[in-house]
């Protein structure tokens, strides 16, 4: 049998994309090779997401594609859909609706992988393949085959999957399981040979990584004491914590930020929304007094935090008095970093079934109005960085400029800074000491200082 090459596409958040270097770990060490273009490949491959209706229309867009290229060798080519989009067609909508598809592999099944591709071509019944698990359970070590498909001087640690929250709008314990958490010396052992590798940014990740632990029975396995063992590594390296919940933020987990060498002073923590009446209906376990008290306790304990938070508007019930105190709140808080997303309904949740919808249109306005306030908020804080001295980690160098990320910004969400290297030689993963030069609404400029 000739030797089978894949072509892989990630959709998503960087929770899948740990996915997707499980999967091409797996491929690879099954004897299946990676193309780095269609054209090359014998096999699409496309991990998706679906947990809002533009997750599925990004999923279906690739899915043409793969559709499109299949077309063109019928006979040898096939595609194979993986991860969250098979987890929530539970009716086989997709699968009915794109024949041309051959496999839809579930979360459950990506060790599988190697296994069901070299399955197309030796059975080769022509009749779709379809293996998933209603309820989840796959949870990788650091012994799970994974390609680190990142640039070498970052990686995701992803410390636990699925989520216990069941927040009314959100769909994802019904894609992706209950929570479930690394045991800690996994996840040890996999940042320590990160960092052996070259690593110098550690991103933690997890649905909910305050959450961490509390479906294991040892009480010491927690986020605070993980985040300390992690920080007691050797080595030059950052750690980024992504994906907090405000309700589980603890004053334990504040006080190890503030006392850690290695934990940057970033938190990502969805708030959602802050009129009280909202919150309660979203199912949050958090009201307004509570948040405020926190954020004012991360800025006092942690001189210099950066904090970067979602909010959802348009959800149902969301009066304008509601969105007002939103409005409010964010032009008080003047949060670093900020996006801001329309509440869609999905099947099965709570929220999906609740009366007092939001038009589309308003809950559009809404949103854009919010973007408007975090741009004046975030040009506001950028030009007060002019003339300040950063560190910044590269990540690309191309004609003479770099683009890097402060302490501030998570890849590929987050701000960027250009950087006029001169004569000086960069390369990525180089931190790396700025001047900043010119200030724009969300990326800046600067300068390498000796």
């Amino acid at each position: 049998m000739k030797q089978i090459y894949v072509y892989t596409v990630s959709l998503g958040c960087p929770k899948n994309f740990v996915d997707t270097e499980i999967l091409t770990g797996h491929l690879l060490s099954g004897n299946i090779g990676l193309a780095e273009t269609p054209g090359e490949a014998d096999v699409y491959m496309i991990n998706t997401c679906a947990f809002i209706p533009p997750a599925r229309t990004e999923a279906e867009s690739f899915i043409r594609k793969a559709v499109a290229w299949k077309k063109k060798k019928p006979s040898t080519r096939k595609i194979a859909i993986c991860g969250c989009l098979v987890q929530w067609d539970k009716k086989m909508e997709y699968a009915g609706k794109y024949p041309e598809v051959d496999l839809w592999l579930g979360i459950d099944k990506v060790a599988n992988i190697a296994k069901h591709v070299r399955a197309l071509y030796e059975n080769n019944t022509g009749k779709p393949v379809r293996s998933y698990s209603e309820n989840p359970e796959f949870l990788h070590d650091e012994n799970t085959p994974r390609l680190q498909l990142t640039p070498r001087h970052y990686a995701y640690i992803k410390i636990a999957d699925g989520c216990d929250n069941r927040c009314a709008y959100c769909a994802i314990p019904g894609i992706r399981g209950g929570l479930r958490s690394r045991p800690s010396e996994s996840v040890l052992n996999e940042a320590e040979s990160l960092i052996a590798n070259g690593c110098k940014e550690l991103i933690i990740i997890a649905q909910d990584t305050t959450a961490y632990g509390k479906d294991l029975r040892n009480s010491h396995e927690n986020l605070p004491n993980l985040l300390k063992e992690l920080d007691s590594l050797k080595g030059d390296f950052w750690i980024r914590l992504l994906y907090t919940h405000p309700a589980h933020f603890s004053d334990e987990l504040i006080a190890v930020f503030k006392n850690s060498k290695h934990i940057l002073p970033y938190v990502d923590m969805p708030l959602q929304h802050i009129s009280d009446r909202i919150l309660m209906s979203m199912g949050r376990k958090i009201r307004s007094e509570q948040i405020n008290i926190l954020l004012s306790k991360l800025r006092a304990e942690i001189p210099g935090i950066a904090i970067r938070t979602t909010f959802l508007v348009g959800y149902p019930g969301e009066t304008e008095e509601d969105f007002k105190e939103l409005g409010n709140f964010v032009r008080s808080q003047k949060f670093e970093r900020l996006g801001a997303f329309t509440y869609y309904p999905e099947a099965g949740t709570p929220a999906s079934a609740f009366s007092n919808k939001v038009p589309e249109d308003v809950a559009e306005k809404r949103k854009d109005i919010i973007m408007r306030i975090q741009a004046e908020n975030s040009l506001e804080r950028n030009t007060l960085l002019g003339g300040k001295i950063l560190e910044v980690l590269v990540d690309k160098v191309e004609n003479g400029q770099a683009t890097g990320r402060t302490f501030m910004d998570a890849p590929d969400i987050d701000n960027t800074v250009k950087v006029k290297i001169g004569k000086s030689e960069v390369s990525p993963g180089d931190v790396v000491k700025v001047k900043i030069t010119s200030c724009g609404i969300y990326d800046v400029e600067g300068e390498i200082v000796s």
